[in-house]
């Protein structure tokens, strides 16, 4: 080959990986392009990091979260803002702590701090794992000032309890074991009211209590009875097929000695209703306890 066939064959060359280069960009910045670049990365790659915009978000890219946090850019984010509107809507935005359990790796906390509704989150976290992404997160985000972490379970007493780390999911560990697959280990618990008395927060300046601990909800509840004689708003996760038929019609009949009305979220619309006639035969639904 002369010189000059050399030279353009190294030009086509260059201009052909310029082109797919510039395709693959335009693919990988896609949602589906995103998911298969995320779904492709070894176990190797412990945590990523993204620009969200507003805010940055560290993850582990073999967690489901964290894969949601990098094809989308957020993590249930309008669940947040919804649950805000209502409130204000309902003139519910009282008190200037919100009180999180079972903080995760921090996304809702970081967003709950951005939209600016409560002066304080305290947010607690059990899992190991989520723990310290949950400290990068607030920390990175210059949030440090605005939210306290606490790295425990919520229970009924004080000491230590057996933990199941999913591996898949680490938004679905829980102190309940629901697959064979899932890592035991030992966490500290810590009933709710003695938390709060650590951190000198007096129960009355709780404007919104945020729960989602896989299956736990009963056990937490029990440990906060002075903020739920209060009546303060409550949104949870409510999960009956966790708690079984017995234990859901319990916590009903609990919830409904604090609470009288509750509304349900789905997908579309939110549902009034009387505490009472929470539905027992749907596997899982947020509810917002009303004051």
């Amino acid at each position: 080959m002369t010189s000059r066939g050399w030279l353009n064959t190294k030009f086509w060359q260059k201009r052909l990986r310029k082109a797919r280069n510039a395709v693959a960009k335009r693919f990988f910045n896609t949602r589906t392009g995103r998911r298969l670049l995320i779904e492709s990365i070894g176990p190797r790659v412990v945590s990523m990091t993204v620009d969200a915009g507003d805010h940055l978000m560290t993850f582990s890219p073999s967690d489901y979260i964290g894969r949601k946090v990098f094809r989308k850019g957020h993590f249930e984010r309008e669940h947040v803002d919804r649950l805000i509107a209502v409130l204000r809507e309902r003139g519910l935005m009282h008190g200037r702590y919100l009180l999180e359990i079972g903080g995760n790796i921090g996304t809702q906390t970081v967003y709950f701090a951005l939209s600016g509704a409560y002066d304080h989150i305290v947010s607690i976290e059990p899992d190991p794992r989520n723990f310290p992404l949950l400290q990068t997160n607030i920390r990175q985000n210059r949030l440090d000032q605005m939210v306290t972490l606490v790295n425990c379970a919520a229970g009924a007493t004080a000491g230590e309890i057996d933990f199941f780390m999913n591996a898949d999911n680490h938004g679905k560990s829980s102190a309940y074991r629901k697959s064979t697959s899932d890592q035991k280990t030992s966490v500290p618990v810590r009933p709710v009211t003695e938390i709060l008395d650590e951190l000198s927060i007096d129960p009355l300046d709780i404007g919104l209590v945020w729960m989602d601990i896989e299956g736990y909800e009963p056990v937490a509840c029990a440990s906060m009875a002075p903020l739920l004689s209060r009546r303060v708003p409550l949104y949870m996760e409510f999960t009956p097929l966790f708690y079984g038929p017995e234990q859901t019609r319990d916590f009903i009949r609990t919830l409904a000695g604090y609470y009288e009305d509750c509304l349900v979220f789905f997908e579309e619309e939110e549902q009034e209703m009387k505490v009472v006639n929470l539905p027992g035969s749907i596997e899982q639904y947020d509810v917002l306890f009303l004051p």
